[in-house]
């Protein structure tokens, strides 16, 4: 079982920056990961399987909607501390933050932010406890990018609305016990329903086979006219504007997690420099390897600057769906190449259990395409400064 050791950069001091109660949620979380996931993780995903006994203990560290309201038995939170617990899961795995992300920012909020108040109070407790576990249903088979396109669909048949499609790429599906769904009624409108395991016709088959993610749960979610009561339907939101609301939140988790995953990778790759040697001394004593890591920490700085300032903003409800996409297109791709640089860094190494390089790197392929790939995000950058949209 590998001790996790793990000392996280902080170049420009920007603990600084952080109240005291950040901190010491952050410091908490952190505790709680290297003695209860870091310890098995290499191993579930070996197995390709996700540690499903720690759901609880996600739930105790507040790690399911952290920034709503204490009411619903969340945690009450500002959105910087929910970043800093996004940060500290994927540091570990993002798998491990993948759950916890959508359970918070996928389907607890949607219910708090669309749902009624007697939705509110039925499952935001039970889902902020861990009790109940949900997911979210947009991506299709055929309608990635193009969520607008969706097929599935639900009809009004008097007493309960009449449900059929299928979703795809869903994480937490396969023990998911709601799933909050993006369908189109008569009307062609989209509007997001509440589904509940159980409901005949409603099966979530698992995705096998994965390289990347392989300690998450992804499944599908197939509805062959699914009965579903007519209060299970989100009251307060009409259009692609419910589920982009919810991804907005969801991509702000993804901006601070990777963060922790490229920490991760970099202090891995600095303590492993300053230990193996090669012509009689340490590789870290070699120009291009003290380049590598220089740029390294170079990027987690700025990366880590870049989502202190969104957070801030989103803190004053003025963060812009733009401004989000903008971060966790960055932070994802410089991710992605801090994860590469460290595998060089570890040699033969970096590719083995031994390490969570690869491990890093594998699951940093699937977050660069989920909640909007990274061009996408380009695109909407492109849109937001020009005013035209090279969508359509």
């Amino acid at each position: 079982m590998r001790t996790d050791n793990f000392e996280a950069p902080d170049y420009y001091l920007l603990d600084e920056l952080l109240t005291d109660e950040h901190k010491l949620i952050r410091d908490s979380v952190r505790a709680w990961v290297k003695k209860e996931i870091s310890p098995i993780i290499e191993d579930y995903a070996q197995r390709a399987e996700f540690p499903r006994h720690i759901i609880k203990g996600l739930g105790e560290i507040g790690a399911f909607g952290p920034a709503l309201p204490a009411e619903y038995g969340c945690g009450g939170m500002d959105q910087i501390t929910y970043g800093l617990i996004m940060q500290e899961l994927e540091r570990c795995d993002s798998g491990i933050r993948s759950t916890a992300s959508v359970q918070g920012s996928l389907v607890m909020y949607p219910i708090y932010k669309y749902g009624s108040e007697e939705q509110r109070k039925k499952y935001l407790p039970k889902l902020a406890s861990g009790e109940w576990m949900g997911c979210f249903g947009l991506t299709e088979p055929d309608h990635g990018s193009n969520p607008g396109g969706m097929t599935t669909n639900y009809k009004d048949m008097g007493d309960h609305y009449l449900l059929n499609g299928a979703k795809m790429w869903i994480s937490n599906a396969p023990f998911a016990d709601i799933a909050v769904v993006w369908a189109k009624n008569e009307e062609g409108r989209i509007k997001g329903i509440i589904v509940e395991r159980g409901m005949e016709g409603f099966s979530t088959p698992e995705t096998h086979n994965k390289w990347s993610l392989r300690a998450s749960a992804t499944g599908e979610l197939v509805f062959d006219n699914v009965k579903v009561p007519k209060e299970n339907l989100l009251p307060n939101i009409e259009g692609l504007k419910g589920p982009l609301g919810c991804l907005d939140s969801a991509r702000f988790g993804i901006a601070w997690g990777v963060v922790g995953a490229a920490m991760d990778c970099y202090d891995s790759a600095l303590k492993y420099s300053l230990q193996r040697e090669q012509f009689g001394k340490p590789i870290a004593s070699f120009q291009l390897q003290q380049k590598k890591l220089a740029e390294m920490v170079t990027e987690i700085t700025k990366m880590q600057l870049l989502v202190w300032r969104l957070g801030t903003l989103k803190n004053d409800d003025r963060a812009s769906t733009a401004q989000i996409s903008m971060a966790k297109r960055n932070n994802v791709e410089k991710a992605m190449w801090i994860a590469r640089e460290a595998r060089q860094i570890h040699g033969g190494m970096g590719i083995t259990g031994e390490y969570p390089i690869m491990r890093h790197m594998m699951n940093l392929e699937s977050v660069v395409t989920y909640e909007g790939t990274h061009d996408i995000h380009l695109l909407i950058t492109g849109m937001d400064i020009t005013g035209i949209s090279a969508f359509r």
